[in-house]
């Protein structure tokens, strides 16, 4: 799928939905979104889509902070636009399937096309700020923005490079908290 592909995708979305809120999506694209306890640390399950018998779920670990579960959730739902009925009955981290890079690539573009709007960064970068502190701001982690500059490239804006490359598994690396507050083992 071209990036060009992803970027059309997410646009019908909005259009037709009239929100880019990725819980709000799944509600009313008839997605079950659904909260379940998966761990907690670093490799700990973040979440997953699941597609069975036309039914489509999207299940997050519970114990995710608000903007993490925004951000997994709207990871997903990628899976569940550009992937869902491809065949693969369930999607998961594990490297089970020859594809699995591109199709975690995709889903990440479309989160990060999903969730971050073209001014709203151009906006935030002309307030002077470093790459890193445009992420913070955004409330996203740096390798999202980095897949948002991709998809601004592709579609002409004139961005410098940003100073990392982000892995196509980064989401694998976010926090998930412990039921104290601190962080799980």
């Amino acid at each position: 799928m071209t990036c060009q592909n992803i970027i059309t995708a997410v646009k019908e979305l909005r259009d037709k939905y009239k929100t880019d809120d990725p819980a709000e999506l799944c509600r009313r694209m008839n997605i079950l979104l659904l909260k379940q306890p998966m761990g907690t640390g670093d490799s700990s399950v973040k979440g997953f889509f699941v597609e069975k018998y036309r039914v489509r779920a999207i299940t997050l670990n519970s114990k995710l902070s608000p903007e993490s579960a925004r951000i997994i959730t709207a990871h997903e739902l990628g899976h569940a636009v550009l992937h869902g009925g491809s065949g693969l009955d369930l999607y998961s981290d594990a490297d089970i399937f020859r594809q699995s890079s591109r199709l975690e690539r995709e889903a990440n573009l479309f989160a990060a096309e999903l969730l971050l709007s073209d001014s709203e960064v151009l906006s935030t970068l002309n307030r002077d700020n470093s790459f890193f502190t445009a992420a913070a701001e955004l409330f996203v982690p740096v390798e999202l923005l980095d897949y948002k500059f991709h998809i601004m490239r592709t579609k002409g804006y004139h961005l410098a490079a940003p100073p990392i490359t982000a892995r196509n598994k980064f989401l694998r690396d976010m926090e998930v908290k412990g039921d104290d507050g601190e962080e799980g083992c």
